[in-house]
């Protein structure tokens, strides 16, 4: 049974009424505390229903001992903070109470004021702590809802949303697939947050934006002096992710030779520190996630052919904004109303020339990119709707704009060859290669434009 405590109630257990005065005065210094005293065992427990977040306990109580009550207290709520206070300086009883799960053991001497009062402050604010983690893991799981996390209606993502349902409900390992922007990360906490692994850690690593020489030390950990600056042990990913859930986001950027230590891992489930002897074992669930196509990356050498097939678990593909059709319109309704509630601004619509502008754009960045472009978009309107002329591209790259306008069948076949050719350096063979077309219309396409600008 768990509490989550409004106040800060508190029981004091003493049968020495001059200790339970003393408790109770030191207790009572916060006008918060609400202290109830009782002078034996049963009646505390009798009165857990009135949920105490601290219980200060005396060890020699005249019905049974402070162990036995610690016991059913941690029985009936082992949220219940216990500090246990003794007039015996008994080590070897000590450790045995806080294995037991007390909070603190507190020799009764001239010192017990000020120890039991740092003890319950102590106390108070780890259950602070508490609340705002519980709090905000609440937070993420409605966040990360699968109704209110991915938004959209086209079928592929119909195709997405079905195999997510299968994903939750197992602990299969998951291969993420995805262009650059189109939610990779928000797929894999939305597993998370959705599964029996939702109270535990997600912990995310981006494989890219780790150096190599540093990366098996932060997937793995390592123990003191390990190496030069290695001054403390420290836990690795695959540690601290232990009971919960492991993203390795750019997999396949993963150098070739640490693959083959990940896939020992995999396939043993035990990490071994940098510096250790002894191996750890792990139970994470794994979710991994890569832009590259890593069949072509098997082919071409660049990673290992049992760790894919170790990783690909249950593949899931996500589409790039450009092929899921009015999905961009539910998307940018959703960021601006986002983006207006959080910066107090008024209510904003699109207008209907500007969603025509949105449909007709090929989003390189995919969905990044249409949140920046609606968030700039209600900073620029001057109105209480966002116009066409709000709608600003700043693709770098050239090929985004070849639907941003229409254009006849011809406009855009000579805007693509032309493309390729400033990509390929004029290549003609290599360009008519890569478009499957023969090299005469290349050089029809060149003498038409060299004619046009004679003329």
């Amino acid at each position: 049974m768990k509490t989550k405590f409004l106040s800060t109630c508190i029981f004091v257990v003493e049968d020495d009424p001059m200790y339970q005065r003393l408790v109770k005065y030191v207790m009572e210094l916060n006008p918060d505390h609400e202290v109830h005293l009782f002078s034996n065992g049963e009646e505390c427990l009798q009165n857990l229903h009135l949920n105490p977040s601290i219980v200060s306990l005396d060890y020699s109580l005249p019905d049974m001992t402070g162990s036995e009550v610690l016991q059913k207290i941690k029985n009936y709520n082992k949220d219940i903070s216990v500090i246990i206070l003794s007039s015996q300086q008994n080590v070897a009883t000590a450790i045995k109470l806080l294995r037991e799960g007390a909070c603190d053991y507190i020799t009764k001497d001239s010192e017990t004021n000020d120890r039991l009062l740092h003890a319950v402050n102590r106390i108070k604010q780890e259950n602070l702590l508490k609340e705002e983690v519980n709090n905000l893991r609440q937070e993420l799981e409605i966040n990360y809802k699968v109704d209110k996390s991915i938004i959209g209606n086209s079928k592929p993502m119909q195709q997405v949303f079905s195999l997510l349902e299968k994903a939750i409900k197992t602990d299969i390992t998951i291969s993420i697939t995805g262009e650059t922007g189109t939610g990779k990360e928000v797929i894999a906490k939305s597993i998370h947050y959705n599964s029996s692994r939702k109270k535990q850690p997600f912990v995310a690593v981006n494989m890219s934006a780790i150096p190599k020489e540093l990366l098996e030390s932060e997937l793995f950990g390592y123990e003191k002096g390990a190496f030069t600056g290695a001054n403390t042990q420290k836990r690795g990913m695959f540690e601290l992710a232990n009971k919960g859930t492991l993203f390795l986001d750019e997999i396949g950027e993963m150098d070739i030779n640490l693959q083959a230590k990940v896939l020992r891992v995999l396939q043993e489930r035990e990490i071994q520190r940098v510096g250790a002897e002894k191996t750890v074992a792990f139970d994470a669930r794994i979710i991994v996630a890569t832009h590259r196509n890593l069949q072509d990356e098997v082919s071409d050498g660049n990673f290992r052919e049992d760790l894919f097939y170790r990783l690909l678990g249950l593949p899931i593909a996500l589409p790039p904004l450009r092929d899921r059709g009015n999905d961009i319109l539910l998307l940018a309704d959703f960021f601006l109303v986002d983006f207006c509630k959080n910066n107090n601004l008024g209510s904003l619509k699109i207008s209907k020339e500007a969603k025509s502008k949105l449909l007709n754009y090929t989003f390189p960045g995919n969905v990044r990119e249409l949140k920046a472009i609606i968030d700039l978009a209600a900073v620029l309107t001057n109105e209480d709707q966002i116009t066409e002329m709000d709608i600003r591209f700043n693709s770098p790259r050239k090929e985004a704009q070849f639907f941003t306008k229409e254009m006849t069948m011809d406009q855009y076949k000579k805007l693509i060859i032309t493309h390729f050719l400033e990509k390929y350096e004029s290549d003609i063979d290599k360009t008519a290669q890569k478009l499957d077309i023969g090299k005469s219309t290349i050089y029809r396409m060149l003498k038409n434009e060299k004619t046009t600008t004679l003329a």
